[in-house]
């Protein structure tokens, strides 16, 4: 072999192995959910950052937000946008109305703005029996709409269609995961949006919430809702199916759906299975709080990293983390614990620690303006007199109490402490505005932070002011390892060639 041929081959190895190393990059990484009901919300820019700065490379958004979608263009991020329940019908009605969403929230953010959207969620649990049957009959059409739409756009195989559905879509008649099956009410309908899919080479998606399942039952087995340390066995007792012992409750559950493909002729290990919600919420609950949450968050990163599957089907399944911030204008219908879900604080602080793998810590939001260090709390002088009840209780319906409450953060508070809460939170809401702090002259401002033990009194974000952080460059997170290893594969060449 000549010296000019093995040089070639060097060459062409080493560059091979550059490939491979991005193309390894690229496909690392975690999900999440990316809320925004939230009175001031971070700048999207910021999140931006702050999804690449904890190394999330995928993010699902509940509705084609324009400045969400235009901050990850060119981020490296794959994005999952999602069409709220209430357009469904629109959808379902006239592939027409698909094909214009299509192109306004989809085709336009891709070629304009370079956004890597690989999914379109065709509702968000819209079978949910609280809803009481008002979107079954428009779900199926509608993502058949929007499926066609997106073909007719030239993106048929670059964006897949789902429809992130709720666990209570499949059932166990005894509770033993084998014996899951469809809900019988939407049973055929399930089993037509499940072929589907599978036919349209797209994912189906499931939301699990093993919290839910605790904080509904107060006879659930507690350590049974959280992930055993180190993969063995926990302190819950195993629920025994068959050959399978069962350690927790997401295990059962995922394997509750695996069951109820395979009772109605699919092979769960062919379709593209999602877990489109999965997390444990840090107030607003006895049995919310960082600890739980830290609990159930890192066991469930554990696995995630690991690629560990489940009994009755081995591969791992995409997992995105509910939730990325706390959103403080979601209904608190299911409970005030649905405004606390986020990883991270409303302002993108860290609320507890996690291990992102590779001995990764947390790293919080950067580039946060907030109000003046002001709050606004009940004078001392009128704390005796009662009066303050009323006004606290217009402050509490206008702004977020949610933290106030039996086992919430600021259960602890006495009454009094109670309407400062109500009062500054009502406060900040309304972004410090003149008589904002008035409540019939029973509010003082002050500069020292009337915090206690767990409980925040906060400032909130300055929406008005913020400082738009630029778009970070297309896999600048790796750069750093990239550049190391390609002066590697150079000095390797340059040896050779020295010789």
């Amino acid at each position: 072999m000549g010296r000019h041929d093995t040089y070639q081959k060097l060459i062409f190895f080493c560059l091979s192995i550059l490939l491979l190393h991005n193309i390894s990059k690229n496909v690392e990484g975690l999900a999440c959910n990316w809320g925004t009901q939230a009175s001031h919300p971070l700048p999207p820019n910021i999140v931006v950052k702050l999804l690449r700065d904890n190394g999330f490379n995928k993010v699902k958004l509940f509705e084609a937000d324009p400045g969400a979608l235009r901050a990850l263009g060119k981020s490296g991020i794959q994005v999952m946008v999602g069409i709220p329940n209430n357009l469904l019908e629109t959808m379902a009605s006239t592939v027409t109305n698909a094909e214009l969403w299509v192109q306004q929230n989809v085709s336009q953010y891709i070629s304009r703005y370079g956004t890597d959207i690989r999914y379109v969620a065709v509702g968000n649990e819209p079978f949910l029996k609280t809803y009481k049957d008002r979107f079954v009959r428009a779900t199926y059409p509608a993502l058949q709409n929007v499926q066609a739409a997106l073909v007719k756009a030239g993106l048929g195989r670059q964006v897949k269609v789902t429809v992130p559905l709720n666990a209570d879509v499949y059932e166990s008649g005894d509770g033993l995961p084998s014996s899951g099956d469809f809900r019988s009410d939407i049973k055929t309908l399930m089993v037509s949006i499940v072929r589907f899919l599978a036919n349209s080479v797209s994912p189906i998606t499931f939301n699990i919430y093993p919290f839910l399942s605790l904080n509904a039952d107060p006879n659930f087995p507690r350590e049974y809702a959280f992930f055993p340390k180190g993969g063995g066995g926990g302190g819950a007792k195993p629920v025994v199916d068959g050959s399978i012992s069962y350690t927790n409750v997401f295990d059962a559950n995922f394997d509750t759906l695996v069951s109820a493909l395979e009772k109605n002729g699919f092979d769960p290990n062919k379709i593209e299975i999602i877990v489109g919600e999965v997390g444990w919420p840090t107030d607003g609950d006895q049995n919310a709080n960082p600890a739980m949450a830290q609990r159930f968050n890192q066991g469930l990163l554990n696995r995630i990293l690991q690629g560990q599957g489940t009994p009755r089907r081995r591969t791992a399944p995409e997992v995105f983390l509910f939730s990325l911030v706390d959103e403080d204008a979601k209904s608190i219908d299911p409970g005030k614990f649905e405004r606390h879900w986020g990883i991270f604080s409303y302002d993108g602080t860290v609320k507890y620690p996690l291990s992102l793998g590779n001995g990764r810590p947390l790293v919080p939001a950067k580039g946060v303006r907030y109000l003046a260090r002001e709050w606004c709390v009940l004078s001392t002088q009128a704390a005796g007199n009662g009066a303050w009840q009323a006004p606290a209780t217009y402050a509490c319906q206008n702004a977020d109490c949610t933290s106030l409450g039996p086992g919430s953060s600021c259960a602890a508070l006495d009454p009094t402490a109670n309407a400062s809460y109500a009062f500054n939170m009502y406060f900040q809401k309304m972004d410090h505005r003149r008589g904002s702090c008035d409540f019939n002259n029973l509010g003082v401002l002050t500069k020292i932070d009337p915090s206690s033990g767990s409980c925040r009194f906060p400032i909130e974000i300055d929406t008005s002011r913020q400082q738009m952080l630029k778009p970070p460059p297309r896999n600048s997170g790796a750069s750093e390892a990239n550049c190391r290893l390609a002066a590697a594969v150079a000095m390797v060449i340059g040896l050779v060639f020295s010789n």
